[in-house]
């Protein structure tokens, strides 16, 4: 995963992360919908884990992971479509799941498997780098990146612990509120940026939350992010076509040509 974030630096590109619901409608569906992700240019792949309880998505990617666990798709589903798909494309992969799902399977027996799986990383929204030391110790024996959430209303001194923690990419929340589409970028996360960019040790820039444009993309990656997560505008296609996958292969691998497109930051 970090050489993809070198290797796009190198050529003047962000890197684009799209992320997808595993499981959604079925679980058969997500390697297609993956695979044309990244036909259309997506160099990190971020595979959600469905929850009961999604506390900070809005309300698309909410409905997708309905429809994801009424397909029966359980944590351990989706270690096997990662690995399916690591092992068809090569393509990095990050894991969100919420902290229940990981806690029950146990960390140490999570993180082996995510990876003998292929998983690069792991995102868990509602785990505070305060309370992680295990899960971190745990990641970092199995050789899984930790990657952990700051936003607007971080703190400098949370914002250190946050950035030495993630030892992937930090993940900056872009607005105050939960995912889903939107119109506009907030200058809260223009300034999160330069925050994070100004301290002398960090890891790599990752951008999500309401980031739903080709605009948008390319506004962050000139502002200096070294990474563009696009999730709910994603997912809405999913759901726009449900009954059609030709189609939505076909506009999500259109979608993300334009999104990689305006990863550019110089030429």
């Amino acid at each position: 995963m970090i050489d993809a974030f070198r290797r796009n630096l190198d050529s003047g590109h962000a890197s684009l992360i799209g992320y997808l619901t595993a499981g959604d409608p079925r679980p058969e569906y997500t390697v297609r919908y993956s695979e044309a992700l990244i036909r259309g240019g997506v160099d990190v792949l971020e595979l959600g884990a469905p929850f009961s309880d999604p506390v900070a998505d809005g309300i698309t990617i909410q409905a997708s992971t309905q429809r994801a666990l009424e397909a029966g798709v359980t944590l351990r589903e989706v270690l096997k479509i990662a690995s399916e798909i690591r092992n068809k494309y090569g393509t990095p992969i990050v894991l969100l799941s919420y902290l229940n799902p990981i806690y029950r399977m146990g960390f140490n027996m999570f993180f082996k498997e995510a990876s003998s799986r292929g998983v690069d990383g792991v995102v868990v929204p509602d785990l505070p780098v305060e309370e992680a030391a295990e899960f971190r110790v745990a990641a970092q024996e199995a050789s899984v990146a930790t990657v952990f959430l700051a936003s607007p209303t971080t703190s400098d001194r949370r914002l250190d612990t946050i950035l030495k923690a993630s030892s992937g990419f930090v993940y900056l929340v872009s607005l105050l509120g939960v995912t889903g589409v939107r119109s506009e970028l907030s200058a809260e996360a223009l300034r999160l940026i330069d925050r994070v960019r100004a301290r002398r040790e960090r890891p790599y820039i990752a951008v999500g939350f309401g980031v739903s444009s080709p605009e948008h993309v390319s506004m962050l990656a000139k502002k200096g992010a070294e990474g563009v997560i696009v999730g709910s505008a994603i997912v809405k296609i999913v759901q726009e076509n449900l009954s059609d996958p030709e189609r939505c292969e076909a506009r999500l691998e259109e979608f993300t040509r334009k999104l990689k497109e305006a990863t550019r930051f110089k030429d």
